[in-house]
């Protein structure tokens, strides 16, 4: 059976960690997890599971990631969130593909659990993630925060059955405060890649989110947490776009001052 790494980064993840390290112990042959300095419990804990700690100042999300698969001894590795767990029936999937790895890379679903509630609809599911794969043909990109696991051409992708338990968010706070966070890491990126903002953008991006969502993507089905889950990631839409076009009229001037040097 070819042996697996199980890659993980974290920080303050005490509510999440032992969940997470528990559904993957009967398929890892290594578990790496790289935090990010934490300040709660998180290290204990996963010393507790034996796996190999590594500790580093956060780079963002998708350099902490390349960063943590330089840890892993096989080619083989399934990546996780520390607040990810992995279903029965995805633990026999990745079972069964052990005994072979027939594709590069392979796709699983992912179930988020909102406040309490299985999310259905809103776009959250199936959530189609790329997280079991060969690193050594691949390396995560995209737009922080929203990383990406990219293989290189030519390989073979393939699908398992069973879902990636995602446990998001447990108070509606907790949401606000992603939202903050995230819109902060989405809005430097893109001033950083060059990305401009406008008006009609920062108005209209956050309805058409609202619209598909909500009605498109049925998340009127999923009830009170549907509407609340379309109505803030409309709001996050938005935040983003302002808080880019805040970036632009507060450094503008200077990159401007700075390329007359």
């Amino acid at each position: 059976m070819i042996k697996l790494s199980v890659v993980v980064i974290t920080y303050n993840e005490e509510r999440n960690i032992a969940r997470c390290l528990e559904s993957i112990k009967e398929i890892a042959d290594e578990m790496v997890v790289v935090d990010s300095i934490s300040t709660d419990q998180t290290k204990a804990i996963c010393l507790k599971y034996g796996v190999r700690f590594i500790e580093q100042p956060f780079l963002g999300y998708i350099e902490q990631k390349n960063f943590a698969l330089k840890f892993a001894t096989h080619d083989h590795v399934l990546s996780l969130d520390a607040d990810e767990a992995l279903s029965p029936e995805l633990i026999n999937s990745i079972q069964e593909t052990k005994r072979s790895f027939s594709a590069t890379g392979y796709t699983m679903n992912r179930f988020t659990n909102y406040c309490g509630k299985w999310i259905r609809h809103c776009g959250w599911y199936p959530d189609t993630k790329l997280r079991l794969f060969d690193h050594t043909k691949g390396k995560w990109g995209g737009i922080n925060p929203h990383d990406q696991f990219f293989l290189e051409d030519g390989s073979t992708i393939k699908h398992l059955k069973g879902d990636i338990l995602h446990y998001s968010y447990y108070t509606r706070d907790d949401h606000f405060k992603q939202i903050e966070r995230f819109t902060d890491i989405a809005a430097q990126a893109y001033y950083q890649a060059g990305k401009k903002p406008s008006c009609l953008k920062m108005w209209l991006s956050p309805l058409s989110k609202f619209i598909r969502d909500y009605f498109f993507n049925l998340g009127l089905l999923d009830g009170k947490a549907g509407f609340e889950i379309c109505t803030l990631s409309a709001k996050a839409t938005y935040l983003k776009y302002r808080k880019l076009s805040k970036l632009y009229r507060e450094r503008k001037p200077l990159d401007k001052k700075k390329h007359q040097r």
